[in-house]
């Protein structure tokens, strides 16, 4: 009998999410009884706003909305993310250069499919997201990690990514506020970056999922706002989840010029279709209604990024440069590595979060998912208390 072919290679070297591995082994954990702390999965722990809801309960009183509808997303939600475009990133654009996609993943996938030829390199500033790097290998692309520590508040420099760009340059992802580190850039670090991406005709993959979520007077400044020229080589990707606690609603979108958005609308056209038709009703709610409970949730995430932030710093071997934006603590921990702690010595931070997880119960993600050993990305959207003792529980494990 002839062998079975084989799969395919490229997603056999794709690795799974390590944040949704993370927070998986956290949840089964708590099934069978251990009362684990997750600071693992980026989820706001707030219900989505009631009027979302109502919106969506109405939409299923609609026959319009059982049937198919057009690829790229509902006309009436393209003009509302529109309007979300001026509004919060300084960007004018027509409805037609909006797609509705399933989720910001969806659009991040997409975004690199449209930009990047086998063999490309993409510059990626690192701590990353874990997902930029498996995107840019899906598209025959190659990430180029830019690291930028602590000691930078985690942001590359225009400096640090002319020494990193080469002939097969193609693309930059940016990201403000940031996920794992929540660093906001500068209106001047921003201009800077996106003149530089300019000048050597390089696309732009800004995430701008978090904008929203900022702290101390800061805004986010859309690179496209700081730089209007480089609209024309910027794609913007962005969705409901974390500004209206709608992650398990799935519906993000992106942004750009018309040439590449129409390509991407045709690869969406055979990916998937429209997106959900309630979803898109309850993202045109969230966009177009009250934003009442939107500040009460950003309030709500400043009081905990101020106490974790507070509570890890009193760690010996920990540091903590504070957070602007998003709802993410990124502590350097390479203080604590090559000392015993409950009998353990961890070299790396993926042996130290397996050692908070065992001897503390807590579960965190470690920098090996984002970049360089040596850091930990907590969540602080969990409720206050269980915030605090997951804490409290390092402290006492450190301590030791």
């Amino acid at each position: 009998m002839t062998e079975r072919a084989p799969l395919s290679r490229k997603l056999s070297a794709i690795a799974e999410s390590a944040t949704l591995k993370v927070d998986a082994k956290a949840k089964a954990l708590q099934a069978a009884g251990r009362p684990v702390i997750s600071y693992a999965a980026g989820e706001p722990d707030f219900a989505t706003p009631q009027f979302i809801v109502d919106a969506a309960a109405e939409a299923l009183h609609n026959p319009a909305n059982f049937r198919y509808t057009p690829a790229a997303g509902l006309p009436v939600l393209r003009e509302a993310i529109a309007g979300k475009t001026l509004r919060d990133s300084g960007l004018e654009v027509d409805p037609s250069q909006v797609i509705v996609t399933n989720g910001g993943k969806q659009a991040v996938y997409q975004a690199f499919q449209t930009v990047v030829n086998p063999g490309d390199e993409v510059l990626l500033p690192a701590p990353y997201w874990t997902t930029y790097p498996e995107a840019i290998a899906l598209a025959d692309g190659i990430p180029v990690e830019v690291f930028a520590g602590a000691d930078q508040d985690y942001k590359v420099t225009v400096e640090q990514l002319e020494a990193a760009r080469t002939d097969k340059t193609t693309a930059l992802v940016f990201v403000s506020p940031s996920n794992p580190t929540g660093s906001v850039y500068t209106l001047e670090e921003t201009e800077a970056i996106g003149r530089w991406a300019v000048e050597h005709g390089i696309w732009i993959i800004s995430d701008e999922i978090y904008q929203n979520l900022v702290y101390e007077g800061t805004r986010a400044v859309s690179i496209v706002e700081a730089v209007p020229e480089a609209a024309a080589q910027t794609i913007l990707v962005n969705g409901v989840a974390k500004t209206y606690a709608m992650t398990g609603w799935r519906l993000g979108w992106m942004v750009g010029p018309k040439d590449a958005i129409k390509i991407a609308g045709n690869l969406q056209s055979h990916l998937c279709s429209n997106v959900n038709n309630i979803a898109q009703r309850a993202a045109l709610a969230a966009l177009t209604g009250p934003q009442d409970e939107v500040e009460q949730m950003r309030q709500a995430f400043d009081r905990r990024r101020k106490l974790i932030v507070a509570e890890l710093s009193k760690i010996d071997g920990v540091e903590v440069p504070t957070p602007l934006g998003a709802f993410y603590a990124y502590p350097d921990v390479r203080g604590l590595l090559g000392r015993e702690w409950a009998g353990v010595t961890p070299t790396t931070s993926l042996e130290l979060a397996d050692l908070i997880l065992e001897k503390a119960e807590v579960a965190v993600v470690p920098g090996e998912a984002f970049g360089p050993s040596g850091y930990l990305r907590l969540s602080y959207a969990l409720g206050d208390d269980a915030l605090l003792e997951g804490v409290q529980r390092m402290q006492r494990l450190f301590a030791s």
